[in-house]
């Protein structure tokens, strides 16, 4: 009885992180971005620092109507924002946030379980964006297929480095075998891997599947209401994803500065949300890549700097034996 009381009570905390911090870093970029472009909606509505902006789109959104075209392939079209999001609840249940169980679910071979099923949720983009009988949403989908090629690669070698730096290939084990040391070596891996992850979300300035000045709105086009409001939630749940896969991997998930790991999870929430202000920082900075340069960039950059990471900690694993 206590296993399945555990059992639920771990489910019930997944869940309300899952519904909660995606929309918390929804919230915090609607207000970096008014901060840095002098956004006037996102500052004042509802009084108080624009609180209810993020309650005036909810409702929006819930009043929209449910839009199917006619032409479109319908079960396909409507079940392609749920594979979009759910895989990242998926992996969610398997990264660790503190050192005494505060893991869904431990996994032995955890790495290559949350790349994996990273990688399924663009299935439901590609699903949206063929099933949707539209010319743009085609083109969409078919740069997001072409991006999702060009970076898994990198990421997987980013992650491998480090898995070998470990001598493990469980997020627990990663993050048990941490030393400081290693953020100076494991540098390289950890950039590639979180701008890896960026491309994967097709986030800015990689966000040329979305691309509202080319191609309308990429694989979205035609969705409307709720499930155009679910590819929005599946996008900053994969936020969150990324940066605390990030954060387990290259920056010692649990581990503080101070030694003591009994707050271990407010380190990993600390260094999550950090690196979630980055993500935002990006969208505002930089303006939006060609498809071309962002297949250069994943071949003839992000690959080659992953591979020389792998050959570096190949030698530093001999080297200290």
């Amino acid at each position: 009885m206590a296993d399945v009381l555990d059992v639920a009570l771990r489910l019930v905390l997944l869940l309300a992180a899952f519904l909660v911090l995606p929309l918390v870093v929804g919230q915090t970029e609607h207000k970096v971005m008014a901060h840095m472009q002098g956004r006037v909606g996102p500052m004042y509505a509802g009084g108080f620092h624009g609180w209810a902006q993020l309650v005036a789109d909810g409702v929006k959104f819930a009043q929209k109507e449910d839009v199917v075209p006619a032409a479109a392939d319908r079960r396909i079209f409507q079940l392609a924002p749920a594979v979009a999001l759910l895989p990242y609840f998926i992996v969610l249940v398997a990264i660790p946030v503190h050192p005494d169980g505060g893991v869904g679910q431990e996994l032995h071979a955890g790495i290559f379980f949350v790349l994996a099923v990273m990688g399924a949720g663009v299935l439901g983009t590609l699903m949206g964006g063929w099933a949707s009988a539209n010319k743009f949403s085609l083109l969409g989908g078919l740069r997001t297929a072409a991006q999702l090629l060009a970076y898994e690669l990198p990421m997987l070698l980013a992650a491998a480095s480090v898995a070998m730096a470990a001598g493990s290939v469980s997020l627990v084990g990663i993050v048990d075998g941490f030393h400081w040391w290693w953020i100076p070596w494991q540098i390289i891996g950890g950039l590639v891997f979180f701008t890896a992850g960026l491309a994967e979300l097709q986030r800015p300035p990689f966000d040329a599947p979305v691309a509202d000045s080319e191609i309308i709105f990429g694989a979205y086009t035609e969705y409307s209401g709720l499930r155009f409001a679910l590819f929005l939630l599946a996008e900053y749940a994969g936020i969150v994803v990324l940066c605390a896969l990030t954060t387990v991997l290259f920056l010692g998930g649990w581990h503080g500065p101070f030694g003591d790991d009994q707050l271990g999870w407010l380190w990993t929430l600390l260094k999550t949300g950090i690196l979630a202000f980055a993500v935002i920082w990006l969208r505002v900075t930089y303006p939006r890549l060609r498809e071309d340069q962002i297949q250069r960039f994943a071949w003839t950059v992000l690959i080659p700097l992953a591979l020389a990471q792998i050959a570096l900690t190949g030698v530093v694993k001999v080297v200290i034996g």
